[in-house]
């Protein structure tokens, strides 16, 4: 997965009220958690908040166990200014009231589910697991913050290979409401 899809998915986990309801869910798929979330801000009368957001990430480590000193560095010199990316997207008023499972995982995947899932308060914590044929096993642990307006989230991944060295990566992302979405609004990345 790559970085700039993983910090969307840590953040689109993210952007729900400050006075959101508890979700608390184990042991659940992606599309799981995206349902408790909307029959939670169904009940409560929360929404997601429409509009059009910037999301910033940092890529702040990432290792190859394994991996020779010499090879690591220059995955790391290749990856250059990608550690650092820019994304802008719009959530629209439907997609705000009724989150899809892509807005909680990327996309829906029969390989991957949240071992726990908890949301209230203006927390989130969160471990996902993805099984997957050849490249192993991932496992995602997210933290962070919300509020209707903007998120922030730290997210650590470790990746085991099969067979092979496995990698590990942390990452930084925050997000803000940037106004309402243009007519053509699309996701841009710079």
């Amino acid at each position: 997965m790559k970085p700039t899809a993983l910090l969307i998915v840590t953040g689109a986990a993210l952007a729900s009220c400050n006075d959101s309801p508890e979700i608390h869910e184990k042991n659940a798929s992606i599309e799981q958690v995206a349902e408790a979330a909307g029959k939670a801000d169904a009940a409560s009368g929360v929404v997601l908040r429409a509009g059009q957001w910037r999301l910033s990430g940092t890529v702040e480590e990432m290792s190859f166990p394994g991996m020779p000193a010499s090879a690591q560095a220059d995955v790391k010199r290749m990856m250059g200014e990608k550690n650092n990316f820019t994304t802008e997207y719009c959530l629209t008023p439907e997609e705000a009231k009724r989150p899809r499972g892509r807005f909680f995982g990327g996309r829906q995947s029969d390989n991957c589910r949240y071992e726990s899932f908890d949301m209230e308060g203006g927390k989130i914590d969160a471990v996902m697991r993805c099984e997957g044929q050849p490249s192993g096993s991932m496992t995602m642990t997210i933290s962070g913050t919300y509020a209707p307006d903007n998120y922030s989230t730290t997210a650590a991944m470790e990746v085991a290979g099969n067979g092979r060295s496995g990698m590990s990566m942390k990452m930084r992302s925050e997000a803000h409401r940037i106004g309402d979405c243009d007519k053509a609004s699309g996701e841009k990345a710079s």
